[in-house]
């Protein structure tokens, strides 16, 4: 008997472990419900404090409402504004969708974040159809493919422009192949470069501005081209010591337009905007220290040296063929070089004030 209940108390205490282990669990199964349910509230509410933002578009010329884009973060930048856009409106690709926060202000930068856009929780943009897009490298390869390829017919004579007769009577004066090797030499050169040196981060422009520009730059190559390589053509008036020199100038500034280039591809490609672009041990980039456009200022180099070396007179004008195109050339390069100029003034405050914008000490 006394045995018996030894036993039973034996049993008793071996099941009190095991029920105070199961009185654990419960009370750790729920703490995890509570817990879990003060989490989901927690995180019911901050999810309700997301702020949205809607973004009405508006027409730039008629000003009517196109859409409302609804439920728009404001980490959103204007990139992604334009692929909800395309969403809505399939017609318009974002590459040709121009947004505007005033319907005549300037662009809005693809990059721009909503919430430096919105005074509140509605933000009016305009659109503007910007047209078929092209990327610049093909803009790029278009023209000087252009270029190169027109010269070369003029060169080879491919195109019947010319008597039979002048053809056959006229020797064709050495400064025509130079001519030639130049200009192909300097297309050749900004094709490689093209593909293989610049980056082009802005994306695309449009179709009309590349057919402008072709318009331009194939017009005038077709125009030169056809009065050097022109049976009649005469050499330049000082022969060899006016040749030879501007040949020389012609190389130089190409050499200096590449390493140029090289150079500010280089600090562009840093992914900083803390630092300018300096002079190294190059001497092609010592030109930095006086202009903030060295490339430009070979460039037009280039062409005062093609100008000289050629001396091209048609003979029923009064000026020289090669000078206006590069005078056409040299204003563009200017307006490039003064806005670039002007734009690291504003970014750099420690920007040498002794750099002009292209020309040394003059502009």
């Amino acid at each position: 008997m006394h045995a018996l209940c030894k036993g039973r108390a034996a049993i008793k205490e071996s099941m009190v472990p095991e029920k105070q282990n199961e009185i654990k669990s419960f009370l750790s199964l729920s703490q995890l419900v509570l817990t879990t349910g003060h989490f989901g509230q927690y995180a019911m509410q901050k999810h309700s404090k997301i702020s949205y933002v809607e973004v009405e578009i508006l027409d730039a010329q008629t000003k009517k409402q196109i859409c409302i884009l609804e439920k728009i973060l404001p980490s959103f930048t204007v990139a992604d504004v334009k692929h909800k856009f395309h969403k809505i409106c399939p017609q318009w690709h974002p590459s040709r969708v121009g947004l505007q926060l005033e319907c005549t202000g300037p662009l809005l930068n693809d990059t721009k974040v909503v919430k430096n856009l919105a005074a509140s929780s509605i933000v009016t943009l305009y659109f503007r159809d910007l047209g078929t897009q092209i990327s610049w490298i093909t803009v790029f390869l278009t023209e000087y493919t252009g270029r190169l390829l027109i010269y070369l017919l003029f060169y080879f004579r491919i195109l019947n422009l010319y008597e039979t007769e002048e053809i056959n009577h006229s020797r064709r004066h050495p400064v025509v192949h130079l001519a030639c090797i130049c200009h192909s030499l300097h297309h050749i050169k900004q094709i490689l470069e093209t593909l293989f040196v610049h980056s082009f981060t802005n994306g695309n422009t449009a179709l009309k501005k590349m057919l402008k520009g072709c318009a331009f730059y194939w017009g005038f190559t077709m125009w030169m081209a056809y009065y050097i390589n022109h049976p009649l053509y005469t050499p330049p008036s000082f022969g060899n010591r006016q040749i030879i020199p501007a040949m020389v100038c012609f190389l130089v500034c190409g050499a200096g337009n590449y390493f140029s280039n090289v150079a500010l591809v280089q600090v562009h490609k840093t992914g900083t905007r803390s630092h300018f672009v300096k002079p190294t041990y190059n001497p092609f980039t010592w030109l930095f220290k006086l202009v903030s456009c060295p490339n430009y200022t070979y460039e037009m180099g280039t062409w005062i040296s093609f100008t000289i070396m050629t001396q091209t007179l048609p003979a029923s004008s009064l000026f020289f063929l090669v000078a206006v195109f590069a005078l056409m050339v040299s204003l563009q390069l200017i307006f490039w070089a003064q806005r670039k100029h002007c734009k690291y003034q504003k970014d750099f405050k420690n920007y040498p004030s002794c750099r002009t914008a292209m020309i040394p000490l003059i502009l």
